[in-house]
Protein backbone atom coordinates (compact mmCIF):
# COMPACT_ATOMS: atom_id res chain seq x y z
CA UNK A 1 0.00 0.00 0.00
CA UNK A 2 1.59 3.13 -0.84
CA UNK A 3 0.85 6.69 0.66
CA UNK A 4 -0.19 9.70 -1.55
CA UNK A 5 -0.67 13.15 -1.08
CA UNK A 6 -4.68 13.75 0.82
CA UNK A 7 -6.34 16.86 2.62
CA UNK A 8 -7.19 14.30 5.76
CA UNK A 9 -4.18 13.91 7.43
CA UNK A 10 -1.47 15.95 8.24
CA UNK A 11 2.04 14.91 9.66
CA UNK A 12 2.87 16.38 13.49
CA UNK A 13 6.32 16.57 15.03
CA UNK A 14 9.60 15.84 12.83
CA UNK A 15 11.66 17.20 10.57
CA UNK A 16 9.74 15.73 7.43
CA UNK A 17 7.49 18.60 8.04
CA UNK A 18 3.61 18.60 7.77
CA UNK A 19 2.16 16.94 4.95
CA UNK A 20 -1.16 15.23 4.21
CA UNK A 21 -1.54 11.33 3.09
CA UNK A 22 -4.37 9.30 2.11
CA UNK A 23 -4.18 5.32 0.75
CA UNK A 24 -3.58 4.45 -2.41
CA UNK A 25 -7.12 4.03 -4.53
CA UNK A 26 -8.76 5.75 -1.02
CA UNK A 27 -11.88 7.47 -2.59
CA UNK A 28 -15.27 8.96 -1.08
CA UNK A 29 -16.59 6.04 -0.74
CA UNK A 30 -14.17 3.71 1.49
CA UNK A 31 -14.81 2.88 5.32
CA UNK A 32 -12.35 4.96 7.61
CA UNK A 33 -11.79 1.95 9.87
CA UNK A 34 -9.99 2.60 13.84
CA UNK A 35 -7.94 0.33 15.46
CA UNK A 36 -7.84 0.56 19.59
CA UNK A 37 -5.40 -1.64 20.77
CA UNK A 38 -4.33 -2.25 24.80
CA UNK A 39 -4.21 -4.80 27.32
CA UNK A 40 -7.50 -3.30 28.36
CA UNK A 41 -6.88 -4.89 31.93
CA UNK A 42 -8.86 -3.15 32.50
CA UNK A 43 -10.12 -0.93 29.84
CA UNK A 44 -11.05 2.90 32.15
CA UNK A 45 -12.24 6.19 31.48
CA UNK A 46 -9.32 7.50 29.36
CA UNK A 47 -9.59 4.29 27.23
CA UNK A 48 -13.47 5.50 26.27
CA UNK A 49 -12.68 8.98 25.92
CA UNK A 50 -9.87 8.27 23.49
CA UNK A 51 -12.28 5.88 21.44
CA UNK A 52 -15.16 8.77 21.65
CA UNK A 53 -12.55 10.96 20.40
CA UNK A 54 -11.16 9.28 17.78
CA UNK A 55 -14.76 8.61 16.18
CA UNK A 56 -15.62 12.49 15.73
CA UNK A 57 -12.50 13.69 15.11
CA UNK A 58 -11.50 11.20 12.10
CA UNK A 59 -15.36 10.25 11.12
CA UNK A 60 -14.78 6.63 11.87
CA UNK A 61 -17.42 4.07 10.19
CA UNK A 62 -16.24 1.79 12.36
CA UNK A 63 -13.77 1.24 15.40
CA UNK A 64 -12.33 -2.25 16.05
CA UNK A 65 -11.18 -2.59 19.60
CA UNK A 66 -8.41 -5.30 19.79
CA UNK A 67 -7.20 -6.35 23.19
CA UNK A 68 -3.59 -7.61 23.41
CA UNK A 69 -2.53 -11.32 22.84
CA UNK A 70 1.23 -12.42 23.94
CA UNK A 71 2.42 -8.76 24.98
CA UNK A 72 6.14 -9.23 24.43
CA UNK A 73 6.44 -5.70 25.90
CA UNK A 74 4.45 -6.02 29.13
CA UNK A 75 6.40 -7.12 32.08
CA UNK A 76 3.74 -8.88 34.04
CA UNK A 77 0.80 -11.28 33.22
CA UNK A 78 -2.24 -10.27 32.09
CA UNK A 79 -5.68 -11.30 33.14
CA UNK A 80 -7.26 -13.68 30.83
CA UNK A 81 -8.08 -12.91 27.20
CA UNK A 82 -11.91 -14.07 28.24
CA UNK A 83 -12.04 -11.53 31.20
CA UNK A 84 -10.29 -8.50 28.79
CA UNK A 85 -12.64 -8.93 26.05
CA UNK A 86 -15.74 -9.54 28.20
CA UNK A 87 -14.57 -5.98 29.81
CA UNK A 88 -13.85 -4.34 26.61
CA UNK A 89 -17.27 -5.16 25.42
CA UNK A 90 -19.05 -3.61 28.79
CA UNK A 91 -16.86 -0.63 28.22
CA UNK A 92 -17.41 0.48 24.64
CA UNK A 93 -20.91 -0.91 24.28
CA UNK A 94 -22.32 2.25 24.39
CA UNK A 95 -20.74 3.32 20.93
CA UNK A 96 -22.51 1.53 17.99
CA UNK A 97 -19.43 1.56 15.54
CA UNK A 98 -17.14 -0.22 18.40
CA UNK A 99 -16.66 -4.03 18.14
CA UNK A 100 -14.11 -6.15 19.44
CA UNK A 101 -12.43 -8.52 18.22
CA UNK A 102 -10.30 -11.01 19.68
CA UNK A 103 -7.78 -11.52 16.56
CA UNK A 104 -4.23 -11.37 18.79
CA UNK A 105 -6.25 -13.43 21.50
CA UNK A 106 -6.25 -16.53 19.33
CA UNK A 107 -3.00 -15.88 17.44
CA UNK A 108 0.22 -18.28 19.21
CA UNK A 109 3.00 -16.73 19.93
CA UNK A 110 3.85 -12.81 20.08
CA UNK A 111 1.61 -10.47 19.29
CA UNK A 112 2.73 -7.43 16.79
CA UNK A 113 0.94 -4.62 15.51
CA UNK A 114 1.57 -5.26 12.13
CA UNK A 115 0.41 -8.83 11.65
CA UNK A 116 -3.26 -7.02 12.93
CA UNK A 117 -3.07 -4.77 10.86
CA UNK A 118 -2.02 -6.91 7.40
CA UNK A 119 -5.04 -9.23 8.60
CA UNK A 120 -7.49 -6.42 8.66
CA UNK A 121 -6.39 -5.06 5.36
CA UNK A 122 -7.34 -8.40 4.11
CA UNK A 123 -10.60 -8.08 5.31
CA UNK A 124 -11.03 -4.47 4.52
CA UNK A 125 -8.99 -3.87 1.09
CA UNK A 126 -10.29 -0.86 0.53
CA UNK A 127 -10.39 0.92 4.03
CA UNK A 128 -8.95 3.57 5.20
CA UNK A 129 -7.19 2.47 8.58
CA UNK A 130 -6.38 4.97 11.71
CA UNK A 131 -4.25 3.17 14.19
CA UNK A 132 -5.17 4.88 17.51
CA UNK A 133 -1.98 4.89 20.22
CA UNK A 134 -1.15 6.90 23.45
CA UNK A 135 1.57 9.78 23.89
CA UNK A 136 4.17 7.30 25.72
CA UNK A 137 3.75 4.96 22.38
CA UNK A 138 4.13 7.81 20.03
CA UNK A 139 6.81 8.97 21.23
CA UNK A 140 8.47 5.23 20.98
CA UNK A 141 7.45 5.19 17.50
CA UNK A 142 10.66 4.70 16.28
CA UNK A 143 11.53 1.44 17.92
CA UNK A 144 8.31 -0.22 16.54
CA UNK A 145 8.53 -3.76 14.80
CA UNK A 146 8.11 -3.09 11.15
CA UNK A 147 7.05 0.38 11.54
CA UNK A 148 7.32 1.09 8.00
CA UNK A 149 4.63 -0.81 6.95
CA UNK A 150 2.32 0.41 9.65
CA UNK A 151 2.81 3.53 8.77
CA UNK A 152 2.15 2.68 4.95
CA UNK A 153 -1.58 0.67 5.69
CA UNK A 154 -2.42 3.49 8.60
CA UNK A 155 -2.52 6.73 9.59
CA UNK A 156 -0.81 6.73 13.23
CA UNK A 157 -3.41 8.77 15.66
CA UNK A 158 -1.12 9.80 18.57
CA UNK A 159 -3.19 11.02 22.10
CA UNK A 160 -2.57 14.65 22.64
CA UNK A 161 -4.16 15.41 26.06
CA UNK A 162 -4.65 19.00 27.21
CA UNK A 163 -2.81 20.57 29.89
CA UNK A 164 -0.34 18.24 28.49
CA UNK A 165 3.28 20.37 28.40
CA UNK A 166 5.92 19.15 26.08
CA UNK A 167 9.50 19.85 26.80
CA UNK A 168 12.23 19.25 24.20
CA UNK A 169 13.31 15.97 25.97
CA UNK A 170 9.56 14.95 25.68
CA UNK A 171 9.14 15.80 22.11
CA UNK A 172 9.20 12.82 19.49
CA UNK A 173 12.46 11.80 18.21
CA UNK A 174 11.45 10.30 14.83
CA UNK A 175 10.19 11.47 11.59
CA UNK A 176 7.18 9.08 11.40
CA UNK A 177 4.19 10.64 10.37
CA UNK A 178 1.30 11.30 12.81
CA UNK A 179 -1.42 13.16 13.45
CA UNK A 180 -2.71 14.32 16.93
CA UNK A 181 -5.85 12.92 18.72
CA UNK A 182 -7.00 15.26 20.77
CA UNK A 183 -8.03 14.48 24.45
CA UNK A 184 -9.09 15.90 27.30
CA UNK A 185 -6.92 15.84 30.64
CA UNK A 186 -7.59 12.32 31.89
CA UNK A 187 -4.72 10.95 33.76
CA UNK A 188 -6.00 7.79 34.85
CA UNK A 189 -4.21 4.36 34.20
CA UNK A 190 -5.01 0.38 34.50
CA UNK A 191 -2.35 0.63 36.97
CA UNK A 192 -4.18 2.78 39.23
CA UNK A 193 -7.14 1.15 38.62
CA UNK A 194 -5.85 -2.21 39.99
CA UNK A 195 -3.67 -1.18 42.48
CA UNK A 196 -7.02 0.62 44.25
CA UNK A 197 -8.75 -2.94 43.48
CA UNK A 198 -6.49 -4.46 45.34
CA UNK A 199 -6.27 -1.93 48.43
CA UNK A 200 -9.83 -1.89 48.79
CA UNK A 201 -10.56 1.69 47.02
CA UNK A 202 -13.59 2.74 44.84
CA UNK A 203 -12.76 2.64 41.29
CA UNK A 204 -16.30 4.36 40.48
CA UNK A 205 -14.50 7.30 38.85
CA UNK A 206 -12.10 5.62 36.68
CA UNK A 207 -14.11 3.16 35.15
CA UNK A 208 -17.27 2.27 33.65
CA UNK A 209 -19.92 1.06 35.55
CA UNK A 210 -20.60 -2.38 34.20
CA UNK A 211 -16.96 -2.36 33.90
CA UNK A 212 -16.58 -2.04 37.99
CA UNK A 213 -19.61 -4.32 38.27
CA UNK A 214 -17.78 -6.94 36.43
CA UNK A 215 -14.34 -6.71 38.35
CA UNK A 216 -16.11 -7.29 41.30
CA UNK A 217 -18.54 -9.95 40.57
CA UNK A 218 -15.11 -11.83 39.04
CA UNK A 219 -12.97 -11.09 42.05
CA UNK A 220 -10.15 -9.69 39.50
CA UNK A 221 -6.97 -7.55 41.03
CA UNK A 222 -7.19 -9.14 44.31
CA UNK A 223 -3.98 -9.08 46.24
CA UNK A 224 -2.79 -12.93 46.39
CA UNK A 225 -3.55 -14.80 49.98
Amino acid sequence: MVLQQSRCARFSRGSIGQSIFETKGLGLTSQRIGILGGAFDPPHIAHVAMADAAIVQFNLDELIVVPTGKAWHKPRDLSSGAHRAAMARLAFSHLRQARVDEIELHREGASYTIDTLRSLSDQYPDAQFFLLIGEDQGKALATWHEIGEIAQRAIICVAEREMSEFSDSDAPSHDIPTQALKLPHLPHSATQVRARVAQGQAIDALVPPTVALYIQSHHLYQPAR
